[in-house]
């Protein structure tokens, strides 16, 4: 058998989803995901509890449960310290904890740069594994966390961004998905993705391209972290935002009314970010109501999917 073809991958190379999806049995199939990047924030506890918490999300959004992990990390030991490490990873471990999970192993390897993140391995039901390609015209979109993450970040090394709003970020980005995940479930949805790196819109744009729809979001809606507004204003644009806006060229349909520093807070790189979820008009009321039950008042919907073959997103300001 060509294993590049094999029957059991139900989520694999060829669609852009979070994670990966190989089926066991007709009731159990594995979720698996690996992440990992350099310090976002200074402090080396919180960077292992976010990396761990933006790794786990992969695994949630696809409507899993996570059950183990395995550390990667890389590490400069003649430049820094042990004791950074070892809080590091005492940082995953506990996030992980949090989760419910064991993390029973890993790789470590030498590098000029700090780098940590997770291989995680989840449990899903494959009747059961919410994708980002099942958006259905007439669908609400829900964002479970704030965006902004990205520029409050890159203001964090800048050593520009106030203990509050650093604090914030931290919060915000080590917070797990796992009660949005657990909601949705619950609930039933059509679609879902995290919101990471590639942006809200980048992320949007991926499942309605694999769903073969349109979208609108209306920027008005969108929770966007109060202190990146002013900090865009002092920051350049980070690289992987500047990607973002680069890819996304030609992709949106802009209002005229959007502003350019508007388009960059849509198309900010973030890090641990949260659920972009589509679901049934009949259901959306009561997914927000139970979001925000669990915990999670943020939750909001800030715009919708339409039936569109050429799968155009657009954003307009209210």
């Amino acid at each position: 058998m060509d294993i590049r073809y094999d029957p059991n991958v139900m989520v694999g190379l060829g669609v852009p989803d979070d994670a990966g999806v190989y089926q066991l049995s007709e009731e159990l199939a594995l979720v698996q995901t690996v992440d990992f990047f350099s310090p976002n924030v200074d402090d080396p506890y919180s960077f292992g509890a976010i990396a761990a918490a933006n790794a786990l999300s992969d695994i949630y959004a696809m409507g899993g449960r996570p059950i183990v992990a395995l550390n990667v990390i890389c590490f400069p030991e003649k430049k820094l310290p042990l004791n950074i490490m070892e809080e590091i990873l005492r940082g995953g471990a506990d996030k992980a904890a949090e989760a419910g999970i064991s993390i029973i192993g890993g790789h470590s390897l030498k590098d000029e740069e700090p780098k940590y993140g997770l291989c995680v391995t989840g449990l899903v039901h494959p009747q059961k594994i919410i994708t980002n390609a099942k958006a259905r015209g007439g669908d609400a979109l829900v964002l479970t966390k704030p965006i902004g993450l990205g520029i409050i970040n890159a203001a964090i090394k800048a050593g520009i961004a106030s203990d509050e709003t650093t604090q914030q970020a931290i919060e915000l980005m080590s917070q797990l998905n796992r009660k949005a995940s657990e909601v949705m479930i619950e609930i039933g949805v059509n679609a879902c993705t995290d919101v990471t790196g590639f942006s809200l819109l980048g992320h949007l744009y991926e499942m309605t391209s694999a769903s073969g729809v349109g979208a609108y979001i209306s920027l008005s809606k969108v929770p966007i972290i109060p202190q990146a507004w002013q900090l865009l204003k002092e920051m350049n644009i980070l690289p992987g935002t500047r990607a973002n806006l680069a890819f996304l060229e030609g992709k949106i349909d802009w209002d005229s009314n959007i502003s350019s520093s508007e388009q960059v807070m849509l198309c900010d790189a973030q890090t641990s970010g949260g659920l972009l979820i589509a679901v049934t008009r009949d259901r959306s009321d009561q997914l927000l109501e139970a979001l925000h039950s669990a915990g999670i008042p943020v939750a909001t919907e800030i715009g919708g999917i339409i039936s569109d073959e050429n799968r155009r997103i657009r954003v307009r300001k209210k």
